[in-house]
């Protein structure tokens, strides 16, 4: 067996797990409008995978012809070539499943159809409809001498015609199907819940648009632009970092296209002008026949409301039987440590500890790192009410979370208008640590509150993803924590410490001594285990320790939600390893680290996976759980999502992912810590 044969492409591994998502919308097991979200999902990744990671393949491949991914030493363009094959076999499996679904709607009334489909007596109506409703707010362009090719906005939807006039000339007709300027769904008369899509709409009444011409050919086309920017190598350390992410913003949504979809199929000469014009390779052309957005479906389930069955069943977040609810939240804390596990767990805890420190007179100060908040965050306007009471306010916001900066400019204004210290991350160095510090003083002495969690500060997602999130006052803990704020204030990393895990300098380091210390117990004839939950596997340091633990016998469990780059049960080298991956309701999130057995068992919480953007470029923190009793309830949860036999998938020794079969109990992990919330806790 080749060493590469232990390894898998970063890239086409995302794709197996996007096919997993594909594999819920596929799944007669779940509820038809989950479904629908599902393959929403699908699409969305698709987006953002070429988007990041897509864009930044051909801008390496732009740079130098001779770089080589150092697991499968292949080359951008050999993985390009690999990712366009994959992604046209996902999105024919795409197409049969919508058009699955779609027929499936049908039988609640609900339809989406095409003009083909409409009656005469409905089509005079939205004739009608179109030419006082629609046709005044269109903004039409004939590419030609006077007016050049316009600007195509990233994800938009266009109508795009083949134009003739009598004298046999032909122009090229753009008509942009602009979101939020017509509505998506539009009703066909005569029918409660029969729909045709806004810009269906505008591309059958293409010729009114252009009077004069005759539309000879037509498709809706939407291009995906390259959002790849590396912040940090265009930085003008003379500019106001704030203004310079806002310009940044700006840039990114004009950059390159990487991606043409089309809905028809269109004459080779036009899709080679439509190339030519956006300066897009014909490789990188996807004909679809589900429409480019598909958005819309979200619409279509708030009609479905009223129907139960067509959704998952109600679960809400339990208020955890850990806390008291007539008890102050940091008093609690400082009598233990506590765990809340999210979305099973309220977060209105973590919540009122926030509150309590913003109004509590022995609280000096408050700190605390945001990468990704909600829009109307609870978070921050406890910061912000700490900040106005008089205490001292540090606040670390990310603005180079992407996707979120505006968000996050935004917040860091009300942050510094309500008086708060706020710092925008570190030159080089994303910080995607969840890490909060509440400093009281009580008769002259420090005491110390630290929350490190494994997921964002943010209501939302907190009922969404599957977050673990610890609250305690170890002074040690509290020390090292006040110890990366410092160097964090100073524009540093911490160099040193002794509980923490802290990327960028003291995690990837630390992880491998561990993973060493099992190797040498498994030499030993000892019981050698290491069990891991994270969203990614790519860091190869990490990975071939681990297959070294395995040739040495260290027993290794991976639940690795997404990207995995390890390949188990290779013979001889990596036998002794499993990987499993769960794709479920929620979002697997929490990633925890376990190392050792028995009396010598580690078990970690942390915000890092095992990729190297997170190891050794980014400020991340794990955070050791010494509660006893913590640490069997994280034992407990891993164990359980181990034996997942209902959206669990195990990959096999040729990179492929498996169903896990369920047997005579089936197990669905995510149900299950739920089923035990409810019985512990107290609805929230």
């Amino acid at each position: 067996m080749s060493e590469q044969s232990m390894y898998m492409n970063r890239e086409l591994s995302w794709l197996k797990f996007n096919e997993r998502v594909l594999e819920e919308a596929e799944s007669e097991k779940v509820p038809l409008c989950e479904r629908l979200s599902f393959v929403s999902i699908y699409q969305s990744n698709l987006d953002e995978f070429f988007m990041v990671r897509v864009g930044s393949l051909i801008d390496q491949m732009n740079l130098s012809k001779d770089i080589r991914e150092n697991k499968t030493n292949m080359t951008p363009k050999e993985q390009i070539k690999k990712i366009l094959e994959q992604v046209s076999r996902l999105n024919y499996r795409k197409d049969a499943i919508y058009e699955k679904l779609l027929g499936m709607l049908e039988e609640y009334e609900i339809k989406i159809v095409d003009f083909s489909k409409i009656g005469k007596k409905e089509n005079e109506h939205l004739e009608q409809y179109f030419k006082t409703e629609i046709a005044p707010l269109i903004s039409q362009t004939i590419v030609g001498k006077w007016q050049p090719f316009p600007f195509l906005k990233n994800k938009e939807i266009y109508a795009v015609g083949v134009l003739e006039r009598k004298n046999g000339k032909e122009k090229l007709g753009i008509v942009p199907c602009n979101a939020g300027v017509f509505p998506r769904l539009i009703h066909v008369p005569g029918s409660p819940d029969t729909y045709v899509l806004a810009e269906e709409f505008i591309l059958h009444y293409m010729p009114e648009v252009f009077p004069g011409y005759t539309v000879k050919a037509k498709s809706l086309i939407r291009v995906t632009r390259n959002a790849d920017i590396d912040a940090d190598a265009l930085y003008d350390e003379d500019l106001d970092y704030r203004d310079f992410m806002v310009e940044l913003i700006k840039k990114r949504k004009r950059l390159a296209p990487v991606r043409l979809e089309l809905s028809r199929e269109l004459d080779g000469n036009i899709v080679d002008t439509l190339c030519e014009y956006l300066d897009v390779k014909r490789e990188y052309v996807f004909r679809n026949n589900t429409p480019l957005d598909l958005s819309f479906l979200f619409q279509i389930q708030d009609r479905l409301r009223n129907v139960p069955e067509l959704f998952y069943g109600k679960r809400v977040p339990q208020y955890s039987a850990q806390f008291c609810k007539d008890k102050p939240i940091l008093d609690q804390i400082q009598e233990k440590d506590k765990l809340l596990a999210y979305p099973f767990d309220s977060i209105k805890p973590f919540l009122q500890m926030l509150n309590e420190a913003a109004v509590d007179p022995e609280v000096v100060s408050v700190k605390m790192t945001l990468y990704r908040v909600a829009r109307q965050s609870k978070v921050v306007e406890a910061l912000i009410e700490a900040a106005e009471n008089g205490k001292e306010v540090l606040v670390l916001v990310e603005l180079k979370a992407r996707f979120d900066e505006e968000n996050n400019i935004e917040w860091s204004r009300r942050l510094e208008d309500a008086g708060c210290h706020v710092i925008y991350g570190l030159d080089g160095y994303k910080v995607h640590s969840k890490l909060c510090l509440i400093t009281k003083k009580k008769k002259g002495k420090l005491q110390y509150i630290v929350q490190v969690g494994t997921g964002n500060y943010n209501e939302k997602t907190a009922r969404l993803y599957t977050d673990l999130s610890l609250m305690t006052s170890n002074a040690e803990l509290g020390k090292e924590a006040s110890a990366v704020f410092a160097a964090l204030a100073m524009g540093e990393t911490v160099k040193q410490t002794k509980h923490l895990l802290v990327a960028p300098n003291c995690l990837q380091n630390k992880v491998l001594e561990m993973i060493d210390d099992e190797i040498e117990c498994a030499k030993n004839g000892q019981d050698a285990y290491i069990g891991v939950k994270i969203n990614s596997l790519t860091d190869k340091k990490i990975i071939d320790r681990l297959i070294l633990a395995s040739k040495a016998g260290v027993r290794i469990d991976l639940i690795v939600r997404g990207i995995c780059c390890l390949v188990p049960g290779v013979k001889g080298e990596t036998e002794n390893i499993r990987v499993v991956s769960i794709v479920g309701r929620y979002l697997e999130h929490s990633r925890i680290y376990i190392f050792g057995s028995g009396e010598r068992e580690k078990v970690y919480i942390a915000s890092a996976d095992f990729m190297t953007r997170n190891t050794l470029r980014r400020v991340e923190v794990a955070v050791p759980i010494y509660d006893p009793e913590l640490k069997t309830q994280l034992e407990e949860m891993f164990i359980t999502m181990l034996s997942d036999n209902q959206q669990a998938r195990e990959m096999q020794n040729d990179g492929n992912y498996v169903r896990v079969q369920a047997g005579d109990t089936p197990l669905n992990s995510q149900e299950y810590f739920f089923e035990q919330a409810c019985m512990e806790k107290t609805e929230e």
